[in-house]
């Protein structure tokens, strides 16, 4: 079982440990600093101020321990946008799908969304099972500019929220 809280203060060294080796393979690549984790944290805690509201982050917990980061961000007064990451040694253990799950009921009871998209690199399939599990519905792809200046054909997922 997982839970969902706001970042913290006390939070940056938990999040360098997310954003470090094969979890961030197809996102930057790059490990987080931990100056880096204190500016995601207070950009997290900045946002949470802003009226109306853009962008929410909270930590993954599972036992209590933080293993992973999800954000909703509000694209238009209608429609969000999700992301999550896990730390790799959590990985299938249904945490991801069981904190989008909590996502998608935020989203819809709370920031008063009714549809929420999200993407995924083509070389990880894992995170296409975590959507199709809570809900999305696969409809096409969106190309992603790479590192080498090639376009990556991500793969995009939609959720009506009625």
């Amino acid at each position: 079982m997982v839970t969902l809280r706001a970042l913290g203060p006390d939070d940056a060294t938990a999040l360098t440990r997310i954003y470090s080796g094969a979890s961030i393979r197809h996102t930057t690549g790059q490990p987080l600093t931990l100056d880096q984790a204190h500016e995601k944290i207070r950009t997290a805690l900045a946002r949470a101020t802003e009226t109306p509201r853009a962008q929410w982050s909270w930590g993954i917990l599972a036992t209590d321990e933080m293993i992973g980061l999800i954000s909703l961000r509000r694209r238009t007064p209608s429609m969000g946008t999700l992301s999550y990451i896990l730390r790799e040694d959590t990985w299938g253990n249904g945490y991801a799908t069981e904190a989008v799950k909590h996502i998608v009921d935020f989203a819809c009871t709370t920031a008063g969304l009714d549809r929420l998209k999200a993407m995924h690199h083509p070389d990880n399939p894992a995170s296409g099972h975590v959507l199709t599990k809570a809900g999305f519905t696969r409809t096409g792809t969106a190309d992603r500019p790479a590192d080498d200046g090639c376009a990556v054909a991500y793969q995009v997922y939609a959720l009506p929220l009625l």
